[in-house]
């Protein structure tokens, strides 16, 4: 839970700086937010949040 949280903070953030710098118009931000509110509820989420997970277990292993 505490990484699916941190990685919606970090899009949305992501999100308003493309809406705020003009590279992305408002539609086109809420057909984005909707595609992702209507693909968390297929079949592919659970593949699409391993990956993530794989992903950011790979980086926290990384040592400085």
């Amino acid at each position: 839970m505490q990484l699916s949280l941190s990685a919606v903070v970090l899009l949305a953030i992501g999100l308003v700086i493309l809406i705020r710098g003009g590279h992305l118009k408002w539609p086109a931000a809420v057909v984005a937010v909707l595609f992702g509110f209507f693909l968390a509820s297929t079949t592919v989420a659970p593949e699409i949040r391993q990956g993530l997970e794989g992903v950011t277990s790979g980086i926290s292993r990384i040592n400085p």
